[in-house]
């Protein structure tokens, strides 16, 4: 007699993505906590004010404000980082977000580092990379008034291109 034997039924939900380098197995119960928390989040305020070209801008501090509360309230935390790669002479800041069930997801930014390359550009680096890697990862909307100095104008190029209109 042969004996017969059933195939076993897989749910969907049971199947484990291939683990990649940008995050886990698994992103569901992120993914839930994520949506809850966006749902009570604001935009990112200007509270900062850029002399050079007297704009205002949400700072760090404001994109934080905006968005820790509801990721905390729902078990998600964020961690940034940065490293340095001697192949590509790169400067990169990376955000996780992490859920408490050991979930998570990241992002890698490369940042130019401008002006002397001393340590004030770097943590000028540092912070873009920061504010922005955090922004994108919680859905934070900010207006940056202040990132045209990471694109190198400066004000005498925006007196300069008025003079020639």
């Amino acid at each position: 007699m042969t004996e017969i034997i059933e195939p076993e039924i897989i749910q969907v939900e049971d199947i484990a993505v291939p683990n990649d380098d940008w995050k886990s197995n698994k992103l569901d119960k992120l993914a839930g906590a994520l949506a809850k928390a966006q749902s009570e989040m604001k935009g990112a305020e200007k509270k900062s004010t850029n002399p050079f070209f007297k704009s205002g801008y949400a700072d760090l501090h404001a994109v934080i404000q905006a968005c820790l509360p509801a990721l905390t309230k729902y078990g998600l935390a964020v961690v940034q980082g940065n490293d340095y790669c001697t192949k590509t002479n790169g400067f990169y800041v990376t955000t996780t977000l992490l859920h408490e069930s050991g979930q998570w997801i990241k992002s890698k930014i490369r940042m130019p580092i401008g002006g002397k390359s001393d340590a004030q550009a770097v943590g000028s680096s540092m912070t873009y990379g920061r504010r922005y890697g955090l922004s994108a990862m919680t859905g934070i909307a900010q207006f940056d008034d202040d990132g045209n100095a990471t694109r190198g104008i400066t004000k005498q190029y925006v007196a300069d291109k008025a003079a020639k209109q």
